[in-house]
This record gives structure tokens, C-alpha cells and sequence, in this order.
């Protein structure tokens, strides 16, 4: 009967802290601040790799999208501008 006291001690021990033992393994938890931080840098870190997931070399792949982008910005401007656009005749 004694043992099996001992060993219910044990193991409550271990789940609670109050009872003995275990106040070294208790997590102190960081303010929500500091979470939401953790949370969004992990969210980008897996955004990251699924966007890249079989890219041998995201960095280029990144260079050619930013480079398409500027190229595609210059042509909506210059089509807006008027240069080399349709022209109308009246008459």
C-alpha cells in the first residue's frame, strides 16, 4: 500500500508542479507580443518554402519575377502616356 502511494505521488509530481518536483520543467510562456511575432515569421518562413518547393534557385527565380514586374510597370506607363498608341483621325 505504501509503494503504491509513492508511485501515485510520482506521477502526480510530474503533472503538477505544486506537488513536487517538477517546477524546473514548467515553460514560461512570452507575452502575446512577442508570440504574434514568432507566429508571423514562421507563417513566412512556410510561405517561403512551399513557394519555392523544387526551385533549385529561388534567388533568380525571385531577380526574373521583379524584373517581369518593372518591365510590365514600364509598359502600362507609356501606354497611358500616349506614346505609341491608336491614333484619331476626324473627318
Amino acid at each position: 500500500m505504501f509503494q503504491m502511494r509513492r508511485r501515485m505521488n510520482n506521477r502526480m509530481g510530474m503533472c503538477l508542479p505544486c506537488l513536487g518536483g517538477a517546477a524546473d520543467d514548467v515553460v514560461v510562456t512570452p507575452d502575446p507580443e512577442t508570440r504574434r511575432q514568432q507566429l508571423a515569421e514562421a507563417a513566412e518562413k512556410r510561405q517561403k518554402e512551399t513557394a519555392y518547393r523544387g526551385v533549385k534557385n529561388p534567388e533568380a527565380v525571385e531577380r526574373k519575377r521583379k524584373k517581369q514586374e518593372e518591365i510590365e510597370k514600364q509598359a502600362m506607363t507609356t501606354s497611358v502616356s500616349g506614346g505609341g498608341g491608336l491614333k484619331w483621325q476626324v473627318g
